[in-house]
């Protein structure tokens, strides 16, 4: 061992040096055991630093999970008592927190207080990758992440570069990484919550999509929620990636402290300028990265290429997710040519806008993902004539400008939620000759109930709607009021369509 790296080894973890950061003798304490967790932790014990897990559920799942950890040496502590400060057993050098934890987690708090340094999986991951690791492309928002990771994996792919779509999507950054075989490119899907606790990205591009008002109660307030996503810009070393058409993403890109060099990139669904991409006609053209962008353009694809990710093709959002994948994409080197191939080949997720089937010329489509009004909006804007199923856990949230935005679309709406009432006073204000059904809620306490909540849904759709109608689930509302999660909604709708006679998908 050579006396400059013994020296490294006594250093504190946060003036260790990066990147390549090693971790042999860090104590460190992984704070909630879900899959980021489980990843730091093995990857971490594996390079040789000590660590004990505390997650304040106890769960038949958490024990098994434990158990294999704990044969290779890492200590995990379960039930809430083990959550509410740090361990009086052990000293901590590194508190490395699922993004789920508010700052204000008393356990948190007191590593902060005590000057111990809490990070993000995201930071951890990007100290701990070598130099020479994949470049990192990333991507936040409140709506559209997913689908711009996994369209920009697509093209990634379509390049011939080993590239994967990780963080709040697919694998643990951590693992992609560090990934022994190791990835030309990572697509980053980042939320607000990873981004709070990440100091350091130094991604080559990165994108915010949009900003509407979201885990406010998280992170204080909008204005603190917007920070938290401008925070993927710092250290840009190529392109600042935003909407044209949402002034927050403007100024977070205006307010970033990037490399020398790296530019701002714009995103319209109009004729794009120069150092922007967007549509003429309906061609996807890029402005931005063409080495003569003054005077002209480079081809991407077609809208015809995008055809297939909707029930009237692609919606102006899926558009817009699909322009910010190949900006990120042309950052990084990607022909035009791979952008199209990539797009072309792209599978929209499931629950995001996804076609479930077509009944007597009436089409169903699953956007369980639509979560808040925002999502929602650009989901309702994505057909004509629509059936809609909407409600569930507002959590605050006005529908009223969403509703009076989409009022010459709505055909009909069905409504679920355990209150319906934010729905059924907007439509009654801003939309008072759309026929409205209330879903009675009933018992949805087991799966039966449930099923039985959205058979009556879809039913109540199907009456309302005629051939040529798209019946969309975007509910504008979380579903925990009456659903495990939106994925659950979003599989009941899906069996309720199919088990209808003459079901095509």
């Amino acid at each position: 061992m050579t006396s400059a790296y013994a020296a490294d080894l006594v250093l504190p973890v946060q003036q260790r040096p990066w990147p390549g950061l090693d971790v042999t003798g860090v104590r460190i304490l992984v704070t909630g055991f879900g899959v980021s967790g489980y990843a730091v932790a093995d990857q971490t014990m594996q390079r040789g630093a000590r660590v004990l897990v505390v997650d304040g559920q106890d769960t038949p799942e958490l024990r098994e999970r434990a158990q294999i950890l704990e044969v290779l040496g890492v200590e995990v502590r379960l039930g809430a008592e083990q959550t509410t400060a740090l361990p009086a057993d052990r000293e901590i050098d590194l508190v490395v927190t699922s993004p789920g934890w508010r700052p204000t987690q008393p356990l948190l708090a007191e590593a902060a207080a005590a000057g111990i340094p809490v990070w993000s999986e995201v930071e951890l991951a990007r100290r701990m990758q070598s130099a020479d690791g994949p470049a990192w492309l990333g991507v936040t928002g409140t709506n559209g992440k997913t689908t711009t990771v996994t369209m920009l994996e697509s093209i990634l792919r379509a390049a011939g570069l080993r590239a994967v779509a990780c963080g709040n999507v697919g694998l643990p950054v951590i693992e992609a990484a560090l990934d022994p075989e190791g990835y030309d490119v990572l697509a980053l899907e980042l939320s607000s919550f990873q981004l709070h606790w990440t100091e350091h990205l130094d991604c080559e591009a990165a994108a915010v999509l949009n900003v509407s008002a979201d885990h406010l109660d998280w992170h204080g307030g909008a204005e603190e929620y917007a920070r938290a996503k401008g925070r993927i810009f710092e250290g840009v070393r190529t392109a600042c990636i935003y909407n044209t058409a949402d002034e927050v993403t403007r100024r977070l890109v205006e307010e970033a402290d990037v490399v020398d060099g790296a530019r701002a990139v714009g995103l319209t669904l109009g004729t794009p300028g120069p150092s922007e991409l967007g549509l003429v006609e309906d061609i996807l053209v890029d402005r931005a990265f063409h080495p003569d962008r003054h005077r002209a353009a480079a081809e991407l694809g077609r809208l015809e290429d995008l055809a297939h990710l909707g029930a009237r093709g692609a919606g102006p959002h899926v558009l817009l997710d699909a322009l910010a994948a190949a900006a990120l994409a042309r950052a990084h080197g990607v022909p035009a040519h791979a952008v199209r191939d990539g797009l072309r080949a792209y599978e929209m997720g499931a629950h995001r806008a996804q076609v479930i089937a077509t009944i007597d010329g009436i089409t169903y489509v699953d956007d369980t993902k639509a979560t808040n009004p925002a999502a929602a909006a650009a989901s309702l804007r994505a057909a004509e004539r629509i059936v809609w199923i909407a409600g569930g856990d507002t959590k605050g949230a006005d529908v009223g400008e969403l509703v009076a935005a989409s009022r010459e679309r709505l055909v009909g709406a069905v409504l679920l939620g355990e209150d319906a009432t934010p729905f059924t006073e907007a439509l009654a204000r801003h939309a008072p000759e759309v026929p409205v059904r209330r879903i009675d809620p009933g018992d949805t306490g087991d799966a039966p109930g449930r099923t039985r909540l959205m058979e009556a849904a879809v039913l109540a759709a199907r009456d309302l709607a005629s051939a040529g109608d798209v019946v969309l689930l975007a509910p504008a509302a979380a579903s925990i009021d009456q659903f495990r999660d939106y994925a659950e909604r979003g599989d009941l709708f899906a069996a309720a369509v199919t088990r209808r006679p003459g079901a095509t998908a």
